[in-house]
Formats: structure tokens, sequence, C-alpha cells
């Protein structure tokens, strides 16, 4: 099968530091070729990937020095050189939201596109009603919920490469945080269980310009505490002892998740995860197997007590078996090859 991967150009793909969207891009493309198939990916020309590389703009648009300059026009460049060359792949595949959809409209039926964000937003249930004909991916059944009339084709959740994180089979006596600083993604809430069980916290996080504010004014202050260590954003070659050697990531989110990348990110080392019962976190989290699903704060400092109950090495093997890229890039062919059944039996019809 011919595949196109379109990925935003913010980050690197996979990124170098902090990303989700483009590191699972990266994932999902060298496992599909890995599977056989002849994958082209349209990215920045910094891309390390085992497809085909159709490289649109120099480099990724956080890593670039230049002071200014335009996202939007990168992002039409990359969609123009796309729409140059649909005719030559049986499926593209976008991951940039919704801003290709008035560029290919008459290729709807041979797209397909995953939604990667919060759906929440104003503005856009009028875009899914104007543009129905896009088959769309969730990443989590609970990020349909403000867009239950759309065209959704399947829920796919996330997998990442197994080889990269190396499974460990004790941890070494601290608590993990990763991820961004920002309220919705409560780093206070992590340090105060912390402190009330008497555990070291690693925070190791983005602080992006427009949480830089929340950080200074509510969880810098927070820091002075023994307890406490905030080491800053870290990559994919520090994760895999970041979160290996934690005895649990704290994801105390208080929004809408609609997956949380760094969940299996954590799974896929043995470590278990304690998560607030927020978005996509009951169909990531298997309660009592993989971590403990928690709704207060008292929840979430029984749980910690709890760890000991959690088997490490069948963490990681649910990880290879829900999680893999390889289990996601099996999701996806079987999503392609639906749709492509479903697009022959329309022209069949009319045909007819």
């Amino acid at each position: 099968m011919k595949i196109a991967q379109v990925t935003p150009l913010y980050e690197a793909v996979p990124p170098r530091l902090y990303g989700g969207t483009e590191r699972v891009v990266a994932h999902l493309t060298d496992a599909l070729v890995e599977l056989g198939h002849d994958v082209t990916l349209f990215a920045s020309a910094d891309a390390v990937t085992k497809a085909r590389l159709a490289p649109v703009r120099d480099q990724a648009i956080r890593l670039d020095p230049a002071p200014l300059k335009s996202d939007l026009a990168a992002h039409l460049s990359l969609l123009a050189e796309v729409r140059r060359r649909a005719d030559e792949f049986d499926v593209i595949h976008f991951h940039t939201d919704l801003i290709q959809f008035p560029f290919f409209e008459t290729w709807a039926g041979r797209t397909v596109t995953t939604l990667h964000g919060r759906l929440d937003l104003k503005d856009l249930p009028g875009v899914y009603q104007r543009w129905p004909r896009f088959p769309l991916v969730s990443i989590s059944d609970s990020q349909r919920k403000p867009l239950p009339f759309a065209n959704w084709a399947a829920t796919v959740q996330h997998g990442v490469r197994a080889d990269i994180y190396r499974f460990h089979p004790a941890g070494e006596g601290y608590l993990a945080f990763l991820g961004r600083i920002s309220p919705e993604k409560r780093p206070d809430r992590a340090i105060a269980i912390a402190i009330a069980t008497g555990r070291r916290l690693k925070i190791a996080a983005k602080v992006d310009a427009a949480d830089s504010a929340y950080f200074e004014e509510q969880i810098e202050p927070l820091l002075v505490h023994p307890l406490i260590e905030f080491i800053g954003e870290i990559g994919d070659g520090g994760k895999s002892a970041f979160l290996g050697g934690a005895d649990a990531l704290l994801f105390p989110i208080d929004w809408p998740e609609p997956f949380g990348l760094v969940m299996i990110e954590a799974m896929a080392c043995g470590t278990p995860v304690i998560a607030y019962d927020c978005g996509s976190v009951p169909e990531v989290v298997e309660d009592g197997l993989t971590g403990f699903i928690v709704r207060t704060d008292a929840d979430a400092i029984a749980a910690v007590g709890r760890l000991p109950e959690l088997d490490r090495h069948a963490i990681r093997l649910r990880f290879e078996q829900r999680f893999s890229a390889t289990a996601m890039a099996r999701r996806y062919l079987d999503l392609y090859a639906r749709l492509g059944e479903s697009r022959e039996a329309d022209v069949g019809l009319a045909a007819e």
C-alpha cells in the first residue's frame, strides 16, 4: 500500500524534546515501513525516518532560531505539496487537525484524519458540519464527546516503539511527573501527593511561554521543598531512565485529556501509572493491573501505598499487547483497508 503521512511542522519528527503528535507520527511511519508498506512522510527536513522523506521546510518551527516566521505559511506550503502529489497514494493520512479540509474536498474519501487534540472548542462544530466527508480517527472514545455527530471512522489508540523504552524490574524510590507545566496538568497535585507520602518527586517538564506566569507564581515556590526536584524538559534519550527509575508516574490531570502519551511511555518501562479519572484515562489505564485510577487526592495518596501490589513485568506485557507502535500500525492498516473497500463499493454502485 502507498501511504502518505502528513505531520504538523511545529516539532521535529520525532521531537528532540517535548512533543506528542510528531512522536506518534514518527513511530507510526516507521512501523508501517517495517510491515512492508511504501510510506512517504511529509515533514520538515530534520525528520529522522525509515520512510521516504518529502521535506517541506528546512527545520521544525520550534527549533528554528529565526525571530520572525509564519506557521500558517509553512503549513500552506505543506498542503500544497501533498496536493500536488496526491494521486501517488492509496491513502493520505493527515495529522494536521482540520486545515486540509478546504484543499482536499475532492480527495476526502482517500484521506484519514487523526485528531490529536481537545475538541471542546467553540468554533469546531461548524467546521466538522461543513466538511462531513472526511473520515476521522479519535485517539480515545472520550475525545469524541464534544462532536458526536462527526464522521468517526475508528478510535485508534496511540502506540510507541517498544525498543526505545527499556524495561526496569524495580523503581528507585521516587515518583515521576513528565510532560508540560500547565494548570490542567496539575503539577501542584503531584507535588502535594509526593509530600503527603514522604516520597521524592522528580519533575521533567516543559514550560511554554503561555504558562510561564503560572509556573513562576504557582509552581516555582513549591520546588523549594527538599523532596521535589525539577529537572526541566527531557527528550527520548532520557525518558527510559527517568520513567523506568520511578516507582510510579503521577498523572494528576484536571481536564479531558484526549490520550496522554506519557502514560504508555511509563508502561513501556514497566512503571505503573497513578492517574485521575478524566478524559481518556479509563481507556488507557487498567485499574489494578497497569496502575490505579483515582478521583481524589486521598485516593492518590492511598494508591502510592498500594504500588507493591502491581507486577511491573505484567505492565510491560500489556504495553506490548496494546500500545506498541506495531500494534498501532496494524490497527491503522485495518482501517485503511476497510475505507478502501467502502470506497470501491461506492464506485461500483455509482457505475450500476
